[in-house]
């Protein structure tokens, strides 16, 4: 007789794969939950990386270094950015293997943290846990022959320095949304999936009213198909984040965050966002829900 454990874990797996195509459930089956908290642990070993220290361009080397050796091609998006301290130079990193001739479903993270004064603020959920989950899932997906290409973005400065407005803040998709809209590369991107804070042990996905409204309902109905809703939050907030410079550009998008992190979200942008915190069960059931919907997408878009 199987332990009770084993049993609802098979439940869930036969679930997940009756829900999926074969395809898809077999690039779930070799994510890894323990290999992304391991990327998540090297970022939290760099210490505080805010936007322009050198702890953020260590841990920028190395996330290039990792993804180069999934194959991928890595553009270093560098700019300068004008904050409430001055100018300060910031980089986005993306990597690619196709040119997105037949479309692009963008994956993004924001991978600096904020800077706070007087902590020590490793950021092990925000944005360790993104960052962490986003290069598994770049290797995960490496080789797919899908139809239309991945690309993952590794956003730069989406903290506030100062306090939260629409100059401080999402500096890094501010820069690559308008950029792309200039070069004509948004007219690629069918939807983008943006990742923020998804380690928590205590997973709680709210429902974001500023995403895409069918985006959002595909990631919210896939959840449940895989049998997945025990990570959904009955919660609903309007989030801004690193999706909505491509939302107000015209390209669906979607913002899968838990902002419940700790009792009262206590932990939240404080020195006890750290990796004991997070969960390599959580990371491991986000990742599987994002492959599920980037198959649904694929269909969507083959048609």
């Amino acid at each position: 007789m199987l332990h009770a454990t084993s049993a609802l874990m098979l439940l869930f797996f036969l679930t997940s794969a009756c829900a999926q195509s074969p395809g898809t459930a077999k690039l779930a089956e070799s994510l890894s939950g323990e290999r992304a908290l391991e990327y998540v642990r090297k970022q939290v070993e760099f210490g505080p990386r805010p936007s322009g220290s050198e702890e953020l361009k260590q841990c920028r080397n190395w996330i290039r270094g990792e993804l180069e050796g999934f194959g991928y091609q890595v553009e270093d998006d560098a700019f300068t950015a004008q904050t409430p301290y001055g100018p300060i130079p910031m980089h986005n990193l993306i990597a690619r293997k196709g040119a997105g001739d037949k479309g692009v479903i963008a994956l993004a993270t924001h991978y600096e943290t904020k800077l706070m004064e007087g902590i020590r603020f490793v950021g092990a959920n925000d944005a360790g846990s993104s960052t962490g989950l986003l290069l598994e899932l770049a290797r995960v997906l490496a080789e797919s022959k899908d139809g239309l290409d991945y690309w993952f973005i590794f956003f730069d400065g989406e903290e506030a320095f100062i306090e939260w407005s629409t100059f401080d803040s999402l500096y890094g998709s501010r820069h690559l949304a308008k950029r792309w809209k200039e070069e004509g590369v948004l007219s690629r991107i069918k939807a983008l999936i943006l990742l923020d804070m998804i380690g928590d042990r205590d997973l709680g996905i709210l429902r974001d009213m500023n995403s895409t409204p069918w985006l959002m309902e595909m990631v919210w109905r896939t959840a449940v198909e895989i049998g997945m809703q025990d990570i959904l939050s009955t919660y609903r907030a309007a989030i801004e984040d690193d999706h909505l410079p491509f939302l107000a550009a015209g390209v669906p998008a979607v913002d899968i965050i838990d902002l419940e992190y700790g009792p009262g979200n206590s932990f939240w942008h404080t020195e006890q966002d750290t990796l004991d915190k997070l969960s390599a069960a959580s990371l491991e059931k986000v990742g599987r829900l994002v492959i599920a919907v980037l198959g649904k997408l694929q269909e969507r878009f083959a048609k």
